[in-house]
């Protein structure tokens, strides 16, 4: 994916009613530390439900709970699966189920998790009856517009076929409407609306970019926001929370950063926060940190102990001359 913008969420153009609008993260610099599957809040924000065994919210819980700042995209998955288990029940009882859209908008910067959250709502409409696979297809611009006329077209519904049962994802969404109305974009556009209707509850479409550009987006076809009753708003994460997350992507490598070397990176988060507005890369940015380190790790290993073990502390421990930024030592 693109890089990013570390800013604060944008304004929002005003919306119909009907739509869910939620914003995953605090922008508060005092952000929820992360959470653990055994001391996290549970989903709902309220007192904890008991699930039976079986019960196929459990699988999904266990995905949401350690993901740090995740909080309202929690309750909102929680609603889902709350709305879907009471329909069963009202159809059980001989009442209305209700017919419902779950077609989506993800707005946010790379790295803030959509394509992760776009997984497990898939996978919790799968376990629920919603939608036979539960796969996700993701695609882009390049996936979907073709090269002359009535290309897009079957480019477009060629994909749709194989996410029928699944979840159809369109990163970059904007970029369809780009060129203006003789661009093939605007093909592609409309093969997704009337794809939505033609397959209705067949499978659900998330549009997912930048948040500006997604707005914008929005305003280039009048019908397109009711098409999308569910928003939702990816804000970058705090410098607290990339802090949180790089601990855990070194913890489930089984490695551990140093006082000293949190503090570097800290300090260096904060700085290309601060500089690289429009090439931040939020937790994806901390991910290639670590890896890189990792690399720098093994070799300071392999000049220091050329023959012999470091020791198992030492094999996971990574000290602040791992962290680099550049090919360079820092």
């Amino acid at each position: 994916m693109n890089s990013n913008a570390a800013s604060a969420g944008p304004s929002v153009q005003k919306r119909p009613s009907r739509q869910i609008n939620v914003v995953l993260r605090s922008q508060d610099a005092a952000a929820p530390a992360m959470q653990t599957l055994e001391d996290s809040e549970p989903a709902s924000g309220g007192a904890a439900k008991a699930h039976a065994p079986g019960d196929p919210y459990l699988e999904i819980q266990k995905e949401l709970e350690p993901m740090v700042g995740m909080e309202n995209v929690k309750s909102l998955v929680y609603e889902i699966y709350a709305l879907l288990h009471v329909s069963k029940l009202r159809l059980d009882a001989g009442l209305a189920g209700g017919s419902h859209v779950y077609h989506m908008i993800f707005k946010g910067n790379p790295g803030t998790g959509k394509t992760t959250i776009a997984r497990i709502v898939a996978r919790l409409f799968q376990k629920m009856g919603v939608l036979a696979k539960g796969h996700l297809i993701e695609v882009e611009r390049a996936d979907l517009v073709g090269e002359y006329i009535g290309h897009t077209a079957q480019k477009t519904r060629d994909l749709v076929k194989k996410a029928l049962g699944g979840v159809l994802f369109v990163d970059e969404a904007y970029s369809l409407a780009r060129g203006g109305e003789k661009d093939f974009g605007k093909e592609a556009i409309d093969t997704l609306v009337k794809a939505m209707e033609d397959h209705k509850n067949q499978f659900v479409l998330i549009l997912a970019g930048y948040p500006l550009e997604i707005d914008h987006f929005l305003m280039t076809n009048p019908g397109l926001p009711s098409r999308f009753p569910i928003q939702i708003e990816f804000p970058d994460y705090t410098v607290d929370q990339l802090i949180q997350i790089s601990e855990l992507m070194a913890r489930d490598r089984e490695y551990a950063l140093m006082p000293q070397s949190l503090f570097k990176l800290r300090q260096h988060l904060m700085q290309e926060r601060g500089e690289s507005m429009f090439s931040f890369s939020n937790a994806r940015y901390v991910r290639n940190v670590i890896e890189r380190a990792i690399r720098f790790q093994a070799v300071r290993l392999l000049e220091h102990y050329p023959s012999g073990s470091p020791g198992k502390q030492e094999l996971m421990t990574i000290r602040p001359e791992d962290l680099r930024w550049t090919n360079k030592a820092t």
